[in-house]
């Protein structure tokens, strides 16, 4: 019994010292943290209240990092520095900003980074920097004060400004405004009474009334320019028969004149050429009179035929 009890016993040392073994092998193999990971630098213009050392630096969600120092940056008052210590493997880019970003209710506050571009290039150190600088966004809580602040001043401008307008003249201003736009309302109430409406719906049917008859006398008024023009051209195309009529009048009197001037007078071949044309100028003359008769007749009959309508001449028994 002894002897098994040494066995296990020896057994026992033997795994533990195989376990030493394999620890130490990785402890001299494992990688150190500094090829593991990367330091960024990290300005904040803004309060960190909630943010503390070894605080999560998250990208999309994902904790790649921590804080590893917090202090005043020595170059601006103004700024907090944030010192992060990221994993390599974190794609951190020129266009990549850090946002502080509260942790719920409990106060606490981590740092969101968001990659930007993708095809942006690596962020590298710049100027005399140690570690690459890492560009910030005003957080949430940053805006939300931010338009807080904006809105404040607006509404103490704008009541700042109500007041200035309420004052003890523009009220005196705006009463009398009031008094007046009520005795034109009351005024305009008593214009537009029942009565006052019957005529404007009198006047309107009326003012309907006279276009309709505008609109039906037009064409009126244009067959009585056509007739007109008509008639002038008649008249002037007598009048023009009568002038040449005249014309061999006055041709055949000079001729007259000058035969007995002469003494070339022979009274038939004259009179030959003289009484057809005296003949016509008649006739024509006579035509005219008719015409200008039978028109003046009408008018006196039917005056408003000229814009109306053409009289209805009665016909006899039989007539069709």
């Amino acid at each position: 019994m002894n002897n098994k009890v040494n066995y296990t016993f020896v057994g026992f040392i033997v795994l533990f010292g195989i376990t030493l073994m394999l620890g130490f092998t990785y402890w001299l193999l494992k990688p150190s943290a500094e090829d593991e990971t990367r330091k960024y630098l990290v300005y904040f213009d803004e309060s960190v209240l909630g943010l503390n050392i070894d605080a999560a630096v998250k990208y999309r969600g994902i904790k790649v990092g921590s804080v590893s120092r917090m202090r005043i940056n020595p170059k601006n008052s103004e700024q907090v520095e944030i010192l992060i210590t990221i994993l390599k493997t974190t794609p951190i880019k020129s266009s990549t900003v850090a946002t502080l970003t509260s942790q719920g209710i409990t106060g606490l506050s981590y740092i969101n980074l968001n990659l930007g571009d993708n095809n942006a290039p690596s962020l590298e150190v710049v100027g005399e920097e140690k570690y690459p600088v890492i560009k910030t966004t005003p957080s949430l809580l940053q805006r939300f004060e931010t338009s807080l602040d904006d809105v404040s001043s607006k509404l103490s401008k704008t009541l700042t400004r109500t007041e200035e307008l309420l004052n003890d003249e523009n009220q005196e201003q705006l009463t009398l405004l009031l008094k007046r736009s009520a005795g034109f309302m009351d005024k305009m109430e008593r214009l537009f009474d029942d009565e006052s409406i019957k005529h404007f719906h009198a006047s309107a049917k009326n003012l309907e009334s006279i276009t309709f008859k505008v609109d039906n006398l037009i064409p009126k008024i244009d067959t009585f320019v056509e007739n007109s023009v008509v008639w002038e051209e008649k008249i002037s195309a007598s009048l023009s028969s009568i002038m040449i009529s005249y014309l061999g009048v006055k041709s055949s009197m000079e001729e007259f004149k000058r035969a007995i001037t002469s003494g070339e007078f022979n009274l038939k071949e004259i009179t030959a050429d003289i009484v057809p044309t005296m003949n016509n100028t008649l006739l024509e003359s006579q035509n005219l009179m008719i015409r200008v008769e039978g028109f003046l007749n009408n008018y006196e009959r039917s005056p408003s035929d000229i814009l109306f309508k053409e009289e209805q001449i009665k016909k006899g028994p039989g007539e069709k």
